[in-house]
């Protein structure tokens, strides 16, 4: 498949801001693909989006809610501890990709929204805050025939958004979603 190219700077839709607060999914990411990811709920901001991988900046915070844990929909039990056990070095503005819908693979009947944060984490933080700025777009969503090629492809997506975030101008989003993100703490 041949990926559209990524333009050198962020051009109209982007950026698109958004932030939620992290809930369980289905568990796959981590234990099957040995990719992790942070599910957010799909709501309006995702409407106008094209199914497919996306990248950006992440930023998680505590949730100032009591520790629990939940039985989820697909019969796991996960516990959300809000995000009390992140370090500082994770509670930094971090790049991400995003997936955003169906999962044929897996044939999900339901959309979702899937954060892969590019760090190894200590600990899970179901029930975090997140704000993401979404700065363009990598792929459209596709079908595999194998989980190893799901995976090479992911692996191609966080190595696309790696090198494209480290240039200048999407550099500069992981301070504006820092600042903005303070600003909007200090409201409260």
């Amino acid at each position: 498949m041949t990926r559209p190219p990524i333009t050198p700077k962020v051009q109209h839709p982007y950026p698109i801001y958004y932030s939620n607060r992290i809930i369980a999914g289905f568990g796959r990411g981590s234990a099957e693909l040995g990719i992790p990811t942070a599910n957010v709920p799909v709501d309006r901001v995702f409407d106008n989006l094209d199914t497919g991988i996306y990248f950006g900046w992440c930023l998680l915070s505590p949730a100032d809610c009591s520790e629990h844990v939940e039985k989820t929909d697909h019969e796991r039990e996960v516990n959300f501890n809000y995000g009390h056990n992140l370090t500082d070095d994770e509670l930094t503005c971090l790049p991400m990709v995003m997936s955003v819908g169906w999962n044929p693979f897996y044939h999900n009947q339901e959309k979702a929204a899937e954060v892969h944060i590019m760090k190894e984490f200590k600990d899970t933080f179901y029930g975090a805050d997140v704000s993401v700025v979404i700065l363009g777009y990598i792929r459209p969503e596709l079908n595999y025939t194998t989980k190893e090629a799901l995976i090479e492809d992911i692996r191609l997506d966080i190595k696309t958004a790696e090198e494209t975030l480290a240039t200048p101008e999407y550099r500069k989003f992981q301070d504006t979603l820092m600042v903005q993100n303070k600003s909007k703490s200090k409201k409260v």
